[in-house]
């Protein structure tokens, strides 16, 4: 196979909308983040609920980690 025949690579997203997608996400992961520490901070622990503190926390990662991963990209460090 020669270099010539082959297409080359095109990333499924357009790296003009990562800074976008990189404040996006982590502003909405800051968002459940903090959610989740006043909900620890003002609930007992007689009201608390295991179930939303993991769902809170698990959106919370997800955002924020994406957020990180468009930032890197965004900076020119690509993982």
């Amino acid at each position: 196979v020669e270099v010539e025949s082959m297409t080359r690579y095109v990333s499924p997203i357009n790296p003009a909308i990562f800074p976008l997608l990189a404040v996006v996400l982590l502003g909405i992961g800051i968002f459940f983040t903090a959610w989740f520490f006043v909900y620890e901070v003002t609930s007992t622990k007689f009201t608390r609920d295991m179930f939303k503190e993991l769902l809170i926390s698990l959106v919370a990662a997800l955002f924020s980690g994406f957020g990180i991963l468009f930032l890197l990209l965004w900076v020119g460090i690509y993982i």
